[in-house]
């Protein structure tokens, strides 16, 4: 089927109560492991592509491999820029048909932030594309952007209230004490704050840094309101330990398929976990 939007997505995960599962993705590896898997269990799903990823296969790759995918599919499927640094790059994924895309103004003051994201929303609005905004700092590394403990804070609510209703964009990530890449310890979640946000802002709300979070606190989000759920981290670690498996096993083997064949199928079963947790199997 055609690509859809993710205000489609999102707002039939309104509806049912559940998430639905945005996955990075770099390479074709990825993309199949990703859609195989929503195929299997018959649920939406999100390909989002990060400044690194953008940067490594090209947008051009990273558009044909997804259109081709979702072509080809019988489920609904988003193709989404994630954390868009520009104004100039979001009008680049609109030309090359992408779906939805994140303008991440969160570096900026709360004026200047929404600004920015007002820009792109309306121009992206106007060609019938979602905007996914960003509101306060998300902690750790995510390819070339990086956020320092020191410098993250949490979304207030009544700034949220304020961003969505300026703006009028379609999803609303909120930093709640997630963070991107591996986590030291255990994340600790601030429910209340991203209670009070969904008070506020009756919008889906998006979870960043979701990858290494215990299955108890992402139900948790998902009661809260919590529609979309980031997960790169450990679609990347499966990825590696399956590689690293194959060729401690076999230091001889150069056939990519017999290398990558079983990094694929670890990818799946993480996916396979990810959508069950979330909720979204079955509404497809």
């Amino acid at each position: 089927m055609s690509l859809v939007t993710l205000k489609e997505v999102l707002q039939e995960a309104e509806r049912g109560g559940y998430a639905v599962g945005a996955f990075n993705t770099n390479n074709m590896e990825i993309v199949q492991a990703i859609m195989e898997t929503a195929e299997e269990e018959r649920a939406p799903v999100i390909l989002q592509a990060s400044q690194g990823a953008l940067k490594y296969a090209g947008l051009h790759y990273i558009t044909a491999m997804v259109k081709a995918a979702a072509a080809a599919a019988s489920i609904p499927v988003v193709l989404h820029l994630d954390h868009g640094t520009s104004f100039e790059q979001a009008m680049l994924c609109l030309r090359h048909g992408f779906t939805s895309v994140m303008f991440d103004g969160s570096r900026y003051a709360l004026a200047d932030n929404i600004a920015r994201t007002l820009r792109v929303a309306e121009v992206a609005h106007a060609m019938g594309v979602s905007v996914e905004g960003e509101l306060g700092k998300i902690g750790g590394t995510e390819d070339d952007i990086s956020v320092a403990e020191k410098d993250a804070f949490l979304t207030d609510p009544t700034e949220a209230e304020q961003f969505v209703a300026a703006t009028g964009v379609d999803a609303l990530a909120v930093a709640i004490g997630t963070a991107h890449g591996p986590y030291k310890g255990e994340p600790s979640l601030d429910f209340e704050r991203l209670a009070a946000i969904r008070d506020r802002v009756q919008l889906p709300l998006v979870l960043h840094g979701a990858s290494g979070v215990p299955a108890e606190s992402i139900r948790r989000a998902i009661s809260l309101g919590a529609r979309k759920i980031n997960i790169d981290t450990d679609i990347r670690q499966a990825f590696a330990r399956a590689v690293k498996q194959v060729l401690q096993n076999n230091p001889a083997e150069y056939d990519p398929r017999k290398i990558l064949g079983p990094a694929k199928a670890a990818m799946k079963e993480v996916i396979r976990e990810k959508i069950r947790l979330f909720g979204s199997a079955g509404k497809a």
